[in-house]
């Protein structure tokens, strides 16, 4: 099997998971891109700013979309180190960004290819082309290390 070299954008989201688990945030970073720019990124923030919907994929949704001055996304890729939960899966088919690409799996909360599957839903109106395993190691070691610590 050929491994890949990881593209620099799930590079970034890396950075940014390990950077969420230096302040207590579960380590997951995502990062939005247009014509090879990053024009948003995030990492968890749901500890720091007491808000439950500051998932990483949430955080960078709303700096691109800001940075950008539009609500669609259309022509924009996610790179994010966990696969999105069912609300960020729906805010991602609501902006309309044409690529998903995520990490590690999330047999307990994901909601992509796991647990909710919101883009097979007949109600989901978009559907973003989805690539998984992507810096999946790297990721799920910051994930593992991070719970380890916890315990």
């Amino acid at each position: 099997m050929t491994r890949w070299p990881t593209p620099l954008p799930m590079l970034r989201a890396l950075e940014l998971a390990g950077e969420a688990a230096a302040v207590g945030e579960v380590p997951v970073g995502a990062v939005v891109v247009k014509g090879g720019e990053i024009v948003g990124e995030g990492h968890n923030l749901t500890r720091t700013t007491n808000d439950p919907t500051a998932h990483a994929e949430i955080v960078a949704i709303r700096r691109a979309a800001e940075a950008l001055g539009q609500e669609r996304l259309e022509d924009c890729a996610l790179f994010v180190t966990l696969e999105p939960c069912a609300m960020c899966a729906g805010a991602i088919a609501h902006a309309r960004l044409a690529t998903l690409t995520y990490g590690a799996n999330d047999p307990k909360g994901g909601g992509v290819e796991h647990g909710a599957r919101v883009f097979a839903q007949a109600q989901c109106h978009h559907r973003p082309e989805v690539v998984s395993g992507v810096g999946e190691a790297e990721a799920a070691e910051l994930l593992r290390g991070f719970f380890a610590g916890r315990r």
